[in-house]
């Protein structure tokens, strides 16, 4: 499954027509110790660019934005219960929801893993 990355820190896996969504790695680093995440409800209709989901740390609270629009049919209620699994598996078991694309042409201005590392790097 392709990977793709916001300069907001997001990142996505697309199979087929429907989308994953967490924060990167980077992004849990920068906030620290997570305590607290909101997922969205399933059904919504969630847009580019807009706030789906909330992440708190004992450093600061953030966003987290939908690198694509759609509707949301799957959310990670698990995070709820444990949301330090954010710090412990960021890119992978962490994910917020589940979106399915409203249009695919959305990923052609999301970076690749190789991009996104340049991006976060200040290069």
């Amino acid at each position: 499954m392709p990977v793709y990355f916001t300069k907001e820190h997001e990142w996505i896996s697309v199979e087929g027509d429907v989308a994953t969504v967490g924060i990167s790695n980077h992004a849990q680093e920068q906030l620290g110790d997570i305590v607290f995440a909101e997922v969205p409800e399933a059904g919504r209709r969630v847009s580019k660019g807009q706030e789906a989901a909330v992440v708190e740390s004992v450093k600061a609270a953030s966003e987290v934005y939908a690198p694509v629009s759609g509707e949301v049919v799957d959310v990670n209620k698990e995070l709820e219960g444990d949301p330090a699994l954010v710090n412990r598996e960021a890119e992978s078991g962490a994910w917020f929801m589940k979106v399915k694309l409203a249009d695919k042409a959305e990923l052609n201005d999301l970076m690749d893993k190789a991009a996104y590392d340049i991006f976060v790097a200040g290069k």
